[in-house]
């Protein structure tokens, strides 16, 4: 094969000159880039004073050191806002492009909130649904560093308006494609704004300087009259702890970013992960027969139990502050990433919705989903029917139900009513179920059980006016939580094969690495079907 051979001679006055032009132009486009760059610095005094970071520092922190980065329409809006060469501000209001975050190839995309106080632009409206194309295609994570006043009404163009509404369907068709979209919210998201993070699998958000919400006090006081302040509304603690549309609270712009890192290392996106052994948990699992109380009326914290369980006890808490008494968390075990889901008390309404919220991520991302039984039920009573529990505990078995990664369940305490099902037993058919010694499985506590009938039946005999008798009420009270206590043991349920053994608590971590590891190679595992078994001849 014969090579090419060059005829170019690149020191000739015709090479030199054409090169100084070039030159000449690229100046020309750092520069551009550069002007926008210099336009968002001017507020740095604002944003000192405030103690946030600009969105370019932002951009910076959240990507990995000395990594690639590519940027995109950098010079989106350019001679668009102004017809002056001199005074157009190019980028359309939006940093874009693509990067390493967590060693993960991701779109990141931040609102320059240093010019216009981040508004969107017409052009960096279209830049942004067209970087959202390319995650599309290309698989990417979509991170979303938002901090924007909104449109500018004073430039309202209806196009826009309706246009606009694309850049939220995108966000839905990259989440039901299963690909992350995470939104670390650094300010204001206002009406459709509040959308972003609405329509974001994974929302952290910066207390005192996150605000999201459809109507601002003032829209809210001229639509309705109604007076409230911006923290009330969309603040970061009203949102983590009540509304549930936050999954992290930090306390300032680094911290948030440093989760937003988190949360794509936790995805373990694009990474084939090997079988290891992992870091042991920084708490000995010889000190979990200690935290398991005997008498399930008793408190457990089941943070203290994950801890022994996962990778060098690290694990991410997932909507914290919202519906506490359910627990998610991202973890892994032995080197894999799995999803957590425990309880703390009853399953509350918030408490199903972040769990149903947590299931569908899990899937999204394609980790396995383990859960650690320890609830009486969903919560009952005039306020939680009120609320929808009973909806909202649906969708959360709707969502056990059809998970599409593996499911493993242990029962460690109390595995009572409904919560029995939400928390994936064994009718939903998990792929192993374990109990502990302490485990405990019924209809409902037996005293619960044995004072409902005890009611029934008071309230049966005053209907045909016959006084209840104190010893036969008793008795039948003492029956019925023998009964139930006997049936809930779990040797009496295990020797029904309602799990798959009873299994010492300091053995958990070794059982759930050997059923993530059997459910790992099954996955991975190519079946090759016959219409028919293998017939011996």
């Amino acid at each position: 094969m014969t090579l090419f051979q060059s005829a170019w001679n690149a020191q000739s006055p015709q090479a030199l000159q054409r090169r100084e032009a070039m030159l000449a132009r690229i100046d020309a486009l750092r520069a551009l880039e550069e002007r926008s760059a210099a336009a968002s610095a001017k507020s740095r005094p604002a944003f000192d004073k405030r103690g946030q970071l600009l969105p370019r520092e932002r951009v910076a922190l959240l990507l990995d050191a000395g990594a690639p980065w590519l940027p995109l329409c950098s010079l989106a809006g350019y001679l668009q806002d102004s017809k002056d060469a001199a005074q157009s501000v190019p980028g359309g209001g939006v940093v874009a492009g693509i990067g390493f975050v967590s060693g993960v190839r991701c779109m990141v995309v931040a609102s320059d909130s240093g010019i216009e106080a981040g508004a969107v632009q017409a052009m960096g409206l279209e830049k942004i649904l067209r970087v959202q194309e390319i995650a599309l295609q290309g698989k990417l994570p979509f991170i979303h560093l938002v901090e924007s006043a909104g449109a500018n009404l004073m430039r309202y163009r209806v196009e826009g308006f309706v246009q606009g509404g694309a850049l939220f369907r995108n966000l839905a068709r990259l989440s039901a494609a299963g690909i992350p979209v995470i939104t670390v919210q650094h300010g204001s998201g206002t009406a459709g704004g509040a959308y972003m993070p609405g329509l974001s699998d994974i929302v952290i958000m910066v207390r005192n300087r996150s605000r999201a919400f459809l109507a601002g006090p003032p829209l809210l006081m001229a639509a309705t009259g109604e007076v409230a302040t911006e923290e009330e509304l969309g603040g970061a603690l009203m949102h983590t702890a009540v509304s549930g549309l936050g999954e992290q609270l930090a306390e300032d712009d680094r911290e948030a970013l440093g989760l937003a890192r988190e949360v794509v290392a936790r995805t373990a996106w694009g990474q084939a992960v090997p079988p290891s052994s992992g870091r042991e948990p920084l708490y000995p699992a010889e000190e979990l027969p200690g935290l398991v109380p005997d008498d399930l009326r008793q408190p457990l914290d089941m943070h203290e139990v994950i801890a022994r369980l996962v990778d060098g006890s690290d694990f991410l808490p997932f909507k914290a502050l919202y519906g506490a008494a359910t627990v998610c968390v991202q973890a892994s075990i032995h080197g894999r990433a799995v999803g957590i889901l425990s309880n703390n008390g009853p399953i509350d309404v918030a408490g199903a919705n972040k769990a149903t919220h947590f299931i569908q991520l899990m899937c999204q991302l394609g980790h396995p989903l383990i859960y650690l039984q320890n609830t009486t039920g969903y919560m009952v009573g005039k306020e939680s029917e009120q609320a929808g529990m009973i909806k909202h505990g649906s969708k959360m078995i709707q969502a056990v139900t059809n998970a599409t990664v593996p499911q493993i369940t242990i029962q460690c305490g109390a595995s009572f009513g409904a919560g029995n099902y939400g928390m994936c037993g064994r009718a939903y058919a998990p792929r192993f179920l374990f109990s502990w010694p302490s485990a405990k499985t019924a209809v409902m506590g037996g005293e619960q059980a044995a004072r409902t009938m005890q009611i029934v039946g008071e309230a049966a005999l005053a209907r045909k006016g016959i006084a209840p008798d104190p010893a036969q009420s008793q008795a039948q009270y003492d029956k019925i939580v023998a009964m139930f206590e006997a049936q809930a043991d779990v040797f009496y349920t295990s020797g029904l094969v309602l799990d798959d053994g009873v299994i010492d608590p300091r053995d958990t971590r070794a059982v759930l690495a050997q059923c993530l590891d059997i459910c790992a190679k099954a996955e991975a595992r190519q079946l090759r079907p016959l219409q028919f078994g293998v017939a011996r001849m």
